[in-house]
């Protein structure tokens, strides 16, 4: 076809179908939002459930973990890191998401809350940066936690 020929309402059309096959669907922030958070206490779980597999399918490949004195790097370095809050009868600690924020790309999202210990007692925070890898699909690629500050009387 010779589009200079073909005039404005060719151009339209052309325009239109490759804008509409090039189109991902969209998500609405406050689904993808949901789904960080349900992703983030499914991840949490792992820890009560002692599911060390499970905690390790979570990890990007490539996430970095400021765990300790020096950042892990990749995902076998915190899984092994990590194994030894797994192997005893009781959790060690626990974490929820109290706060999540997606960018409006929909392809990182950040997730933080309190970290308490096995008595309810909050003993610090975390923060996580999770990647969208697929619909439906996050894995954390930066977990750092921090100690809760004193509180002045």
């Amino acid at each position: 076809m010779n589009v200079a020929r073909s005039g404005p309402a060719v151009l339209l059309a052309v325009g239109a179908a490759v804008g509409c096959a090039s189109a991902p669907p969209s998500s609405s922030a406050a689904a993808l939002r949901e789904e960080v958070f349900a992703t983030e206490r499914a991840f949490a779980k792992t820890m009560a459930d002692r599911d060390h597999a499970a905690f390790a399918s979570f990890l990007a490949s490539e996430t970095i973990f400021f765990s300790g004195e020096k950042p892990l790097r990749g995902a076998e370095a915190v899984a092994a890191w990590w194994k030894k809050y797994y192997e005893g009868k009781e959790a060690p600690f626990s974490w929820e998401p109290a706060q999540v924020e997606v960018l409006d790309s929909g392809t990182l999202a950040l997730s933080t809350g309190p970290v308490r210990d096995p008595t309810g007692k909050q003993t610090g925070t975390f923060t996580s940066i999770w990647r969208r890898e697929g619909p439906g699909t996050w894995r954390i690629v930066f977990d750092k936690g921090n100690p809760v500050c004193p509180t002045e009387p």
